[in-house]
């Protein structure tokens, strides 16, 4: 195989992932490890970090002993990873203390009431962007340093060290074991200040997190270390969470681009340009990807905890559907819905509602309705709470959005991206690859090494099909009301 490579490592939360793109932003190869859950008790989920090395090494040698290419054709490597998952590990052994903490996990929830009631929502708001929540990176941490025995004495000894995925994927791959992470992971653990661009004093005294545990901060476009590969070092040139990733393989890297991400959950992030804006409606203010000179990017962020899960929940613990694939046919197998509603609350309600005390429900229940009606509701809660997210994003911002760009596995199904545009009386445009948060690390990485220009990145997306609202009015508005009102009961519960 001739020419150059760019790879993206793509650790997300179901699966480990190695995918080797060509210079058109093409995929050549993609090798891919499902990653074990674990639910230590409700509401808990967690992974195991060594696993998650394992699996990563496992993914990126199997290119290279399956293709043709070398190493010496691999210009460099990007990383996306899953946002807020905490690891902690001994600095000394490098091994971590615990398993990590994932995004999904609620444990931290009565310590953020806690917060709330201390008056802390505000200054987290205005400094991080963020809304006080167990989503997020730092309750995870005081959780592991307040729980695991001796942590809190190593870490004020300077003997632990705290990342999300990519700064432990970093440290146990690169040769340098650097402890390094970019703007964007940074800005989704509740620690970091997205106006002043550094790790937040106040909230470190906060949650007691002594400061020489947390990575450095560096553009998510710049050299993090050099990975060793059959005898050759590859240089890592991109670091990404994966929403910002995908943002930015659509495009996004310019004020006013809206995507929605169908992965575990779901993700709609707008870029609003360079300034910091302090949100309320339930939104997010995070950090765009960031490129050496020039202006920090921001974007508005809505977060759904329980996306393609919902998917995953209907295979796993219903078993009423083999694969997710068979979801479209059945969903266009049988009439419309007549109020029949799944709230995917599994993990509570994230964007616009924050609601962890929420619980998952199905309403609207008749002796006719069968696998095919949960199905397919469940297929369409998707739509809705994308629904929900538009319009806090719409009163907050003053935007009217003219089209949605969606990308991630669930965007493979026909019906449900029909009803999407349906649902929000706007045009989907889904691109000719829906890989698009591996292909924004790979682009993050590969302009950093000079195989592209900024102005490169819209060229190579192709959108591949359009779908245009066809539901009338009246329908719409119903079918959201029913909607509205079954998020209603599920809060009341």
């Amino acid at each position: 195989m001739d020419g150059d490579y760019i790879i993206a490592l793509d650790q997300g939360t179901t699966s480990t992932r190695s995918i080797l793109f060509d210079t058109e932003g093409n995929i050549v190869k993609i090798f891919q490890k499902e990653l074990t859950q674990y639910y230590p008790r409700t509401g808990w989920v967690e992974h195991d970090p060594m696993e998650i090395i394992k699996h990563q090494k496992e993914t990126l040698q199997r290119l290279f002993d399956e293709t043709n290419i070398q190493p010496n054709q691999v210009k460099a490597i990007g990383i996306t990873n899953q946002r807020e998952t905490t690891v902690v590990w001994d600095k000394v052994t490098g091994k971590p203390i615990y398993n990590a903490i994932v995004w999904l996990d609620n444990r931290s929830k009565a310590f953020c009431e806690q917060l709330k009631t201390e008056g802390f929502e505000d200054y987290v708001r205005e400094n991080t962007g963020l809304v006080i929540d167990a989503y997020f990176s730092a309750t995870k941490l005081h959780w592991i340093l307040n729980n695991v025995p001796g942590a809190k004495e190593k870490a004020e000894a300077g003997e632990l060290l705290f990342g999300t995925i990519d700064s432990w994927l970093i440290y146990n791959l690169t040769t340098e074991k650097n402890h390094l992470t970019d703007h964007t992971n940074a800005s989704r653990t509740m620690l970091y200040n997205c106006k002043k661009l550094q790790w937040d004093e106040m909230l470190l005294k906060q949650f007691n997190i002594p400061k020489t545990m947390l990575p450095s901060v560096q553009t998510s476009s710049s050299f993090f270390g050099d990975v060793l590969i059959n005898g050759t070092t590859i240089p890592i040139y991109g670091v990404a969470g994966d929403q910002q990733a995908a943002l930015f393989g659509q495009g996004g890297f310019k004020s006013g681009i809206a995507k929605n991400t169908y992965g575990t959950g779901c993700f709609m992030l707008l870029n609003t340009g360079d300034k910091f804006v302090s949100l309320k409606n339930g939104l997010l203010t995070t950090i765009a990807c960031s490129l050496p000179d020039q202006n920090i990017h921001y974007a508005v962020e809505g977060s759904i905890f329980i996306g393609g899960a919902c998917i995953q929940w209907l295979r796993d613990k219903l078993n009423i559907i083999k694969e997710a694939q068979e979801t479209e046919t059945i969903c266009n197998s049988i009439p419309p819905l007549e109020d029949v509603y799944v709230v995917p609350a599994f993990a509570g309600l994230g964007a616009p509602y924050w609601d962890a005390k929420a619980k998952g429900a199905i309403y609207g229940l008749t002796l006719d309705s069968g696998k095919a009606e949960i199905i397919k509701a469940t297929v369409e809660a998707l739509a809705y709470q994308t629904k929900d997210v538009l319009w806090a994003m719409q009163e907050e911002e003053g935007i009217k959005l003219k089209k949605l760009q969606v990308d991630g596995g669930a965007s493979a199904n026909g019906y449900l991206m029909q009803f999407q545009a349906d649902i929000l009386n706007v045009p989907v445009e889904k691109p000719k690859m829906i890989e698009v948060t591996a292909l924004g690390a790979a682009f993050l990485a590969g302009i950093k090494a000079g195989i592209w220009r900024i102005e490169d990145i819209s060229k190579l997306k192709m959108t591949e099909t359009i779908y245009s609202p066809k539901m009338s009015t009246e329908t719409r508005d119903k079918k959201y009301a029913g909607w509205k009102k079954a998020v209603e009961r599920t809060r009341e519960i």
